[in-house]
């Protein structure tokens, strides 16, 4: 029997008034760390509020850990660390945390050792007695993820966590990342830093004016790439047959760049050139970065 996905939206649209925030959204998150990609105003906050239960669908379905977005069973189940927050700033760390642990109706005997493997998870153990007043942004940032990380949730929804940190504060959040897949617990990262995204996704989803773009295993989107082209006499005729590869773009140097070829196609790619009555006497692959592809698939 397939497992259920941990995450699945299906067919949900959102209006608001005559703006369409999500038209016809799917996706499915079956595990491990998902990356949710967009520009500004893609609808990513959107579905993230869909997916808590703060706003509902105009259309659609869906669930989260099995059960119905909002409902108590789904919100038991998942944590989640909004873009933007902010805590009381004469509370310390540990009691922002056993707030948490409060609200969370988590038994008072698990709070003290919940609130310290916490603590040590993002960084700030030997933080817990100081006031939140006296924590710097990226400080607040690492509290703010060790809230999303109470009680051990299956799910944890992440909105920018490594927005307000330094190079050593985004390692440790992917370092966090990585541990939270191998115990099992799927990842759900919406982010607009897209190397960071790159290091640490198993899978993706790309989303624009509301509407899935692409979606898959990193890998898998990666796998076309750019091919630079060097060739004499390709004649108009054989321009177009190689343009069924991919995008064509001149390069400075006389070489054609062929955009967006699956990788598994160069060879046929030469052999159009040559049928077409080029002399090919260079081919150089370039690997496909996310956010190359990102922009190429905007672009389109």
């Amino acid at each position: 029997m397939t497992a259920a996905p941990a995450i699945q939206l299906e067919g949900i649209t959102k209006r608001y008034g005559k703006v369409v925030a999500l038209d016809d959204l799917s996706l499915s998150v079956p595990g491990g760390v998902f990356g949710f990609l967009g520009p500004n105003g893609a609808g990513k906050t959107t579905a993230v509020k869909i997916l808590l239960g703060l706003t509902r669908a105009t259309m659609g379905q869906g669930s989260i850990a099995g059960a119905g977005f909002g409902t108590k069973e789904a919100l038991r189940r998942i944590g989640y660390l909004p873009e933007l927050f902010r805590y009381q700033s004469w509370l310390t760390a540990r009691e922002v945390l056993a707030l948490h642990c409060e609200l969370a109706g988590l038994e008072r005997a698990r709070w003290r050792p919940e609130i310290e493997r916490t603590l040590s998870l993002v960084g700030l153990a030997d933080r817990g007695a100081s006031r939140v007043g006296t924590f710097s942004k990226g400080m607040q940032q690492r509290l703010g993820l060790g809230v999303a990380l109470l009680g051990d949730p299956e799910i944890v929804l992440l909105d920018e966590p490594t927005s307000a940190l330094d190079p050593v504060g985004r390692y440790d959040v992917r370092e966090i990342i990585r541990a939270l897949r191998e115990r099992g617990t799927v990842v759900f990262l919406n982010s607009h830093l897209l190397t960071e995204v790159e290091q640490v996704c198993d899978s993706v989803a790309i989303v624009d004016r509301g509407k899935v773009v692409a979606q898959g295993r990193l890998a898998d989107l990666l796998r076309t790439s750019t091919v630079r082209l060097r060739a004499t006499g390709l004649t108009r005729e054989g321009r177009a047959a190689i343009a069924r590869f991919g995008e064509l773009d001149d390069g400075l140097d006389g070489a054609i760049l062929v955009r967006g070829i699956d990788a598994e196609r160069v060879p046929d790619l030469v052999s159009a050139a040559v049928a077409a009555g080029a002399r090919v006497y260079a081919v150089e692959p370039q690997h496909e970065s996310l956010e190359e592809r990102f922009l190429r698939l905007l672009g389109q």
